[in-house]
C-alpha cells in the first residue's frame, strides 16, 4: 500500500534518520607529541629539582638527616642524586602514560589525575614504612608529595595544551 508507514526507508519522509538526532559525528583526540614531550622534559626538571631543593630545605634549615648521615653535607650523598633521578624520570613516565591516555581513551585528564594522585599517596606514605625519626619520615613524605603534585599538574597542563578534539575524517 503506497503511503504507508512500512514503505518508509530508514529515514523518514523528510529525510531525517529515525530515532530523533542524527549521529554523532567521529571525533578523535590529535596530540601535538612535541609539546607534550617539551612539556614533560620541562616536568622532569622542576621535579628534579623540587627533590634537590627539598633535600637542602631539611638538611639545612631544618638539620634533618634526611637521605644520608649529617656528616654527608646539606647536598647529603648520592641518595639526593637517586632521588633527583627518580622524580625526573616518574615524570617523564607520567608524559608518557598521558599520550597513551590522550590517544586512546574518553576523558583522559580523569583518568590520569587519577593515577598520578594515587601513585603520589603511596610515595607520601613509603618513608612511614622504614625506620628513622618521625621528623625525618614527614620531611621525605613532605618532598614527595611536592614532587608528585607537581609532575602531577605540570604534565596535566602539557597535555591539555598539547590536545584538540578534531573531527575525523568519515571516509
Amino acid at each position: 500500500m503506497v503511503g504507508d508507514y512500512r514503505d518508509i526507508g530508514p529515514e523518514d519522509e523528510y529525510a531525517r534518520a529515525r530515532g530523533g538526532y542524527p549521529p554523532a559525528p567521529p571525533v578523535q583526540t590529535e596530540v601535538n607529541a612535541g609539546r607534550l614531550w617539551a612539556g614533560g622534559v620541562a616536568a622532569a626538571v622542576v621535579a628534579a629539582l623540587i627533590g634537590l631543593v627539598g633535600i637542602l630545605v631539611a638538611r639545612a634549615v631544618f638539620q634533618l638527616a634526611v637521605l644520608a648521615p649529617k656528616q654527608a653535607g646539606a647536598f647529603g650523598d648520592d641518595n639526593t642524586t637517586r632521588l633527583c633521578v627518580i622524580a625526573a624520570v616518574a615524570a617523564l613516565l607520567a608524559t608518557g602514560l598521558a599520550h597513551l591516555l590522550l590517544v586512546s581513551t574518553p576523558s583522559p585528564l580523569s583518568y590520569f589525575g587519577w593515577i598520578v594522585g594515587l601513585l603520589t599517596v603511596a610515595a607520601v606514605v613509603v618513608p612511614f614504612l622504614g625506620a628513622g625519626s618521625l621528623p625525618v619520615r614527614f620531611a621525605e613524605a613532605a618532598i614527595h608529595l611536592v614532587i608528585g603534585m607537581a609532575i602531577g599538574g605540570l604534565v596535566s597542563n602539557a597535555a591539555a595544551s598539547a590536545s584538540r578534539l578534531a573531527l575525523r575524517d568519515p571516509r
